[in-house]
């Protein structure tokens, strides 16, 4: 089995040998670039998820001997491990995450000491602050803000990435939805459902029902339009019908998990509550209103509010 054949095989469907075909090509300087890239990337798949694979990623991040491109990737791949570690259970004996406590701590420390490294890669740096806050720590706050607060381009498509993960960013989420990036708002749209942020459903619900809103950012909306009111799907429901897999499974799933809210919901009728930053938003509404003008019209608005 060589890395390529592996890379067209569903990962639960590996064989036995899959983690030594990753590790022997991760550590190879005879292998070619892209093979190594590939491998790092594979390497942080659950399936053969290890602490003797995250530390071999954690060497190649922090050696100013390899290429930022594969130092970069193979940051993002410490991600998976790490966001296992926040949301496990250290106390189910018999489905403990595969990394312990402790060596997650020591991989944190180190993350964050080579973030705080000013002559390490911008790119690795990025990677490192994407991949960490997948298991949130005291620093990522502050990180988050000064990428945002720096305008730099791709600062800020990595905060928008970031404040998925870590709370305290309703406003700016709020303000990332109007990006001139797409990626930026496709990141904000995944964080406002995550965060529930009643304030985006405007936009949200005319990403759900725009024939215009492509593919990625239309399935990001679905998952987000669940989340921020579930007890208003019925914008979802045309799309289970769709003929792309993709739309139709992601709306049956966002429908599912709309009802099991619903349900835990449905003897809380004053379950309203706004942030602070979600009722100084209403306010800029229009401002939506007015950059959605120029692509479809927007008759639907004021029920949408």
């Amino acid at each position: 089995m060589n890395l390529k054949k592996l890379n067209d095989i569903p990962p639960w469907d590996w064989p036995e040998n899959a983690e030594t075909v990753v590790i022997e090509t991760l550590t190879s300087r005879n292998a070619s670039k892209e093979d190594r890239l590939l491998a790092a990337e594979l390497a942080g798949d659950y399936t053969i998820l290890s602490e003797k694979i995250a530390s071999m990623l954690l060497s190649i991040v922090s050696s100013k001997e390899e290429p930022s491109a594969l130092r970069s990737k193979a940051a993002i791949s410490l991600g998976p491990g790490l966001e296992e570690a926040d949301t496990g259970d250290y106390d189910d004996p018999s489905d403990p995450p595969a990394l312990s406590m402790a060596f997650v701590q020591n991989m944190q420390r180190t993350l964050h000491n080579l973030y705080s490294d000013a002559d390490v890669p911008k790119e690795v740096r990025r990677s490192i602050l994407e991949a960490s806050v997948r298991n949130p720590q005291a620093w990522h706050e502050g990180a988050i803000r000064s990428a945002y607060d720096s305008k730099d381009e791709e600062w800020l498509l990595s905060a928008a990435f970031c404040m998925r993960y870590v709370k305290g960013f309703n406003s700016q989420i709020l303000e990332a939805l109007k990006s001139s990036n797409p990626d930026v708002r496709y990141h904000a749209v995944n964080a406002a459902g995550n965060w529930e942020i009643d304030a985006a459903w405007p936009y949200v619900a005319r990403l759900v029902t725009s024939a215009k809103t492509d593919k990625p950012m239309l399935l990001a909306a679905i998952k987000a339009a669940a989340l921020i009111r579930p007890h208003e799907t019925e914008i979802i429901e045309p799309h289970v019908d769709s003929y792309d897999e993709d739309i139709s499974e992601t709306a049956m799933e966002a429908l599912s998990e709309a009802g099991f809210i619903t349900g835990l919901d449905s003897d809380d009728d004053e379950d309203d509550e706004d942030d602070e930053e979600d009722d100084d938003f209403e306010d800029d509404e229009e401002d939506f209103d007015e950059e959605e003008d120029e692509d479809e019209d927007d008759e639907d608005d004021e029920e949408n509010r």
